[in-house]
């Protein structure tokens, strides 16, 4: 997969998959205004334009990126895994993706629902999954 910020400064090469997840905590609902749609791509992507990168540390074992000329999210950075979580909208995909869970679901608030059936984990269940 293939995928470039709005003013093409970044490019994100990463494996292909065919899945993504929904994240409901505050921190991602503040940063992209509702859930964050996002693909695992690992560690092994590949990032071009870092000049262009503007990294923050949201937490004690994670960061959040952006582009600093037309401020595209970028990923967000599991530090301890070297794990990168892009959005899925950055790959410009429209179909072939299968929505398959939703993370810190005990954080959502009630005025908004998806209607697939997933996978769904707390704030607790994600933290162990994570080592966080």
């Amino acid at each position: 997969m293939k995928g470039t910020c709005l003013c093409e400064s970044v490019t994100i090469e990463s494996n292909d998959t065919n899945e993504f997840e929904a994240c409901h905590c505050g921190i991602c609902r503040r940063w992209g205004g509702g859930p964050f749609l996002a693909v695992h791509c690992g560690s092994n992507i590949h990032i071009t334009g870092k000049e262009s990168v503007k990294v923050f540390d949201s937490s004690e074992w994670a960061e959040r990126a952006f582009c600093n000329n037309c401020g595209t999210h970028l990923y967000y950075h599991l530090k301890p895994s070297d794990e990168y979580i892009v959005p899925l909208g950055f790959f410009g995909v429209d179909k072939g993706f299968t929505f398959k869970e939703q993370i810190f679901i005990d954080k959502k608030p009630d005025f908004y629902e998806f209607s697939n059936k997933t996978e769904n984990l707390t704030e607790q269940q994600v933290l162990e999954k994570f080592g966080a």
